[in-house]
């Protein structure tokens, strides 16, 4: 679960839930593929369609040197009817 930082809780987020759908902040360097594998090892569901996009590292500044936090990318999981997973379902609990 190296791949996986933290599941996301914005409006958006908390809305997609009651349409099975999860949302998750990865590391930008894993597939889908990968991602896809670990959340149905770790958390025994089946999943069935991924969303993806990657988000931008925001700028930082430390003196005259001008940099970025590194990107990192926001996974929409959707799984099969019947699949949950217990400790991010408001709904359920």
């Amino acid at each position: 679960m190296d791949g996986i930082k933290y599941a996301v809780f914005t409006e958006k987020g908390l809305r997609l839930l009651g349409k099975n759908q999860y949302t998750f902040n990865v590391e930008s360097g894993f597939t889908k593929t990968e991602i896809k594998h670990w959340v149905e090892l770790f958390f025994g569901v089946k999943v069935v369609a991924m969303n993806s996009h990657r988000l931008p590292g925001k700028g930082r500044r430390i003196g005259p040197i001008l940099g970025h936090t590194m990107h990192y990318g926001r996974m929409i999981i959707t799984l099969y009817l019947g699949y949950y997973i217990p400790l991010l379902d408001r709904e359920k609990n």
